[in-house]
C-alpha cells in the first residue's frame, strides 16, 4: 500500500499510463507512481478521471473519494472483490460471537472517551464530570456514557452552547474529518477480506458501513484536536488539505509511536482478529502527542 495522500482542487484529467497516474491541468503535467499513493480526493466537480486509472487503483486498494459542488465527501469507490475474499471469511463474520462483539465495543467506546480526556487536558480544560461519566462504562456502554460525555464534550471543546446538530463551519470540518477517517478504515476492512456493513454495533440497514463507523471511534478525538487549535471562520482548501494530512500525524498507539495511518492498519487487523477468535485479548490505546502539526499537504494539484 502507498503512503501519499494526492487531492485534487482545479480543473484536470487524470489518467493511467505504465504503472502513473497522470495529471494534467492548465498549469501542466505531473506523474505520480500508482505504487506510491494510499487515498485520492477528488475535490472538485471539473476533474475527468479515466475507467483505465480507476482499476489500476483498485487494484492497488486505493481508495478514491469524490466530493460534490460543495466540496463534501458525497461517495468513494469500494472494492467488491479484494484477491483473498472467501466464503469462509464471510461465514465467520456473519457468526461472530456476540460475546466478543461486546466487548470490543466496550473496549472501542473506553479507548475514545479517554482520548476525549486527554484531548480536554491537552486544551487545559477540566475534565472531572467526564472522567465521573468514564467510570460509569459497563459492558457494551448499555448506559450510553459514550452520548453522555459527548454532549459534555463538545462545548467545552469548542464554546458553550455548540452543537454537533447545527450547521456550523466547525461541523462541516469535523464531518469532513471524520468522512477521511472513515473511509480509510473501510479500506482497511475490505483489504482484509470483510465485509463494511456488517457491525458489531452499529446497526443502520442504510448505512453501507457499519463496521467501519465502529473502529474508527477512537480516532475521532485526534480530528477534534486539530481543528481546536485551528483559528477559521471558513472552510477553506487549507484546513482540507491539514485534515487529509493528519493520516500522516505521528501518534502513540499500543505504547509504539507510529503514523495515523498505519495505527489505523494495526487497529483493525487487531479487531477482526479479536473478532473472529484468532486473538484472545484486545488492546486499543491510543495517545496524542502535545503537538499537531500546522503544515497542509503538498501533495495537492
Amino acid at each position: 500500500m502507498g503512503w501519499r495522500s494526492i487531492i485534487i482542487t482545479q480543473h484536470a484529467k487524470l489518467s493511467y499510463s505504465s504503472r502513473t497516474m497522470i495529471v494534467q491541468t492548465n498549469d501542466g503535467i505531473n506523474q505520480i507512481p500508482i505504487d506510491d499513493i494510499s487515498l485520492l480526493l477528488i475535490s472538485t466537480t471539473q476533474a475527468v478521471i479515466t475507467t483505465a486509472l480507476i482499476s489500476e487503483l483498485s487494484k492497488k486498494n486505493v481508495k478514491i473519494i469524490f466530493t460534490d459542488d460543495t466540496h463534501k465527501p458525497i461517495s468513494e469507490t469500494y472494492g467488491y472483490y479484494p484477491n483473498h475474499r472467501s466464503a469462509g471469511l464471510l461465514r465467520e463474520q456473519l457468526n461472530w460471537e456476540i460475546g466478543r462483539s461486546q466487548v470490543l465495543w466496550t473496549k472501542v467506546v473506553a479507548s475514545k472517551l479517554i482520548n476525549q480526556i486527554n484531548v480536554l487536558k491537552l486544551q487545559n480544560v477540566k475534565t472531572s464530570s467526564l472522567e465521573d461519566e468514564l467510570n460509569k462504562l459497563e459492558l457494551n456502554d448499555i448506559t450510553n456514557r459514550e452520548a453522555v460525555i459527548a454532549r459534555k464534550y463538545f462545548p467545552l471543546l469548542f464554546e458553550d452552547g455548540f452543537s454537533r446538530r447545527n450547521g456550523s463551519v466547525i461541523n462541516t470540518a469535523l464531518n469532513y474529518g471524520y468522512s477521511i477517517l472513515l473511509s480509510t478504515i473501510n479500506q482497511e476492512i475490505v483489504s482484509n477480506g470483510y465485509l463494511t456493513y456488517i457491525g458489531i454495533h452499529h446497526d443502520n440497514e442504510e448505512n453501507q458501513f457499519n463496521l467501519a463507523s465502529d473502529l474508527m471511534e477512537p480516532f475521532r478525538p485526534i480530528v477534534d484536536f486539530w481543528l481546536a487549535n485551528k483559528k477559521f471562520n471558513e472552510f477553506t482548501p487549507d484546513v482540507k488539505y491539514g485534515l487529509v494530512e493528519l493520516l500522516s500525524l505521528e501518534i502513540k498507539y499500543n505504547g509504539k509511536n507510529t503514523l495515523l495511518r498505519n495505527a489505523i492498519t494495526i487497529h483493525v487487523r487487531n479487531c477482526l482478529k479479536y473478532l473472529s477468535n484468532k486473538e484472545q485479548n484486545i488492546k486499543i490505546e491510543m495517545e496524542l502527542l502535545d503537538e499537531v502539526p500546522n503544515h497542509a499537504i503538498n501533495d495537492n494539484v
